[in-house]
């Protein structure tokens, strides 16, 4: 049997509704994601590149104990992308509101980088002044003789002749978890 042609047009006009919904449903999809991106990217009530932020923090190793922290001292004050503080902290606090909290748990490469073995170094003993007596787990300041640079060492063992130093940052190879509170915008 053959379709009415009356039959036809109601399925074509059908059809059409149907479409004319279904891009409807699209467009109002790309307005929304449009908005939430501009709300995103231009929100001047939250932390983005450029912004000086002032922060609480406690930071803690994947166990729980803390190594460092501000409560109840002076906020830190950075700025989003000076690079000033971790990669990872920076990020965290990109999109945050004033007056809000997070807990986020920093990789190792977005915080202290890899321990990397290659920068333990059997070094003489002379790159110490000579008034210094070294320690053993002591940090200390020396200037590189290529660049000038400071550079800064553990000492992990000595004799009379050599010392063996660590080069890596005490946090290098760390995963780091940070609570904290975004306080606000700074004005400096």
């Amino acid at each position: 049997m053959k379709k009415s042609e009356k039959l036809k047009g109601k399925e074509a006009v059908t059809a059409r509704k149907k479409q004319r919904m279904q891009y409807a449903v699209a467009g109002t999809a790309i307005i929304f994601l449009a908005l939430i991106a501009g709300y995103i990217l231009f929100n001047p009530f939250v932390a983005k590149n450029g912004d000086t932020v002032m922060i609480y923090y406690t930071g803690s190793f994947e166990n729980g104990t803390v190594f460092d922290s501000n409560a109840g001292g002076n906020p830190l004050v950075f700025t989003i992308g000076d690079h000033a503080v971790i990669t990872g902290l920076e990020e965290a606090v990109t999109g945050m509101a004033p007056n809000s909290t997070k807990t986020v748990t920093i990789p190792s490469d977005k915080a202290y980088g890899p321990y990397r073995e290659d920068l333990i170094m059997v070094m003489n003993r002379s790159i110490l002044p000579p008034d210094i007596e070294p320690e053993v787990g002591h940090t200390y300041s020396i200037r590189r003789t290529n660049d000038r640079a400071v550079a800064y060492v553990r000492i992990l063992s000595f004799n009379n002749s050599s010392i063996t130093v660590d080069q890596n940052h005490l946090l290098a190879g760390q995963n780091l978890t940070f609570a904290i509170q975004f306080i606000g915008f700074s004005k400096e």
